[in-house]
């Protein structure tokens, strides 16, 4: 006979056992139902293509549909605080980016969010080469013709970007950090009024996505003096990278990333990572990478942990550099 303490406890622990096995099941299981991946992005936009197409092929090897959920604003905010709060189950992740993951806690003193600590990272993506361009009538042909240049006008050499605290603006803050220069940011409110301007001479220099620049380069709209990226681009090898023009290791590019909520269990984020990393390698991916430039680099989430805390620290040096701060 079961005395009344016994039955008590057996009572208490049966739930426990129930959600114990429930757990494994759902791992096991998993995925049995749609996943939600969120970008920060509007819907359209270039980053917003390019993780629908991963949601398309991870939906494949996954064996379940991945709704991509659009929540703009804020600089990512919103979307990351979203994500931050979701359950750590592996049905919510989000598509995260060199602004969002690497520089926005720099750039925000009240960031709502800590990349390292509010997420669990899932898997490097791509990474998207920038070029470093002139206006078509400035005396220089060169990366070092420029460095020299802008020694020789200091405070007078003006360069642009889409706006403050956009990533390429951090990054020609990071290229004057390196070499010591004293260059007058012009923010604009985009990239297309900054091209403009640009093309006509009316600031010197600037950063730019090779998604957004090749077709002005292409058309000699504008010179090109040097890429970011460690090795040459096979689209233009005959471009030499900053890394080998006298700054060895240098490398601003831009980048996404799928990270997921912090908690979520280590096999669950494995088996989004492998999912992400054949997506990489699909012919639709490949056919998009060959139209954005945008360079494929998948690997374990251990490697974009030790990506981003290494993005992290160099970006905030940058942001500190340029003195660019959001409340």
């Amino acid at each position: 006979m079961i005395s009344r303490r016994s039955f008590a406890r057996t009572l208490v622990a049966a739930p426990m056992a129930v959600a114990a096995s429930g757990t494994a099941f759902g791992q096991d299981d998993y995925p049995n139902r749609t996943l939600q991946l969120v970008v920060g992005f509007p819907a359209g936009q270039a980053s917003d293509i390019g993780a629908r197409l991963m949601a398309r092929q991870m939906a494949e090897e996954l064996k379940q549909s991945v709704y991509v959920d659009n929540k703009p604003g804020a600089t990512g905010i919103i979307a990351h605080q979203f994500v931050k709060g979701a359950a750590p189950d592996g049905y919510t992740f989000l598509f995260g980016s060199t602004a969002t993951l690497a520089i926005n806690p720099s750039l925000f003193r009240k960031l709502p969010y800590d990349p390292l600590k509010d997420f669990a990272p899932v898997a490097l993506l791509w990474v998207s080469p920038m070029f470093l361009v002139a206006a078509p009538d400035l005396p220089v042909n060169s990366f070092g013709e420029a460095v020299a240049y802008a020694k020789a006008h200091p405070g007078k050499t003006a360069y642009g970007s889409g706006g403050s605290g956009s990533t390429q603006h951090i990054a020609m803050e990071l290229l004057k950090k390196e070499l010591g220069l004293d260059m007058m940011h012009v923010p604009y409110k985009g990239t297309p009024g900054m091209l403009n301007d640009l093309m006509a001479g009316r600031i010197d220099f600037a950063f730019e996505s090779a998604s957004s620049i090749v077709p002005y380069i292409q058309a000699k709209s504008v010179k090109v003096l040097a890429t970011s990226v460690a090795a040459r681009l096979p689209i233009m090898p005959d471009v030499p990278t900053i890394a080998e023009q006298g700054l060895p290791g240098f490398e601003a590019v831009t980048w996404a990333a799928f990270v997921a909520p912090a908690g979520t269990s280590a096999p669950v984020v494995a088996r989004l990572n492998e999912a992400a990393n054949k997506g990489l390698a699909s012919k639709d991916m490949t056919e998009n990478f060959a139209k954005t430039y945008a360079q494929p680099r998948p690997g374990t989430p251990a490697e974009l942990e030790a990506f981003l805390r290494k993005e992290i620290d160099k970006w905030g040096k940058a942001v500190a550099a340029s003195g660019a701060q959001v409340d």
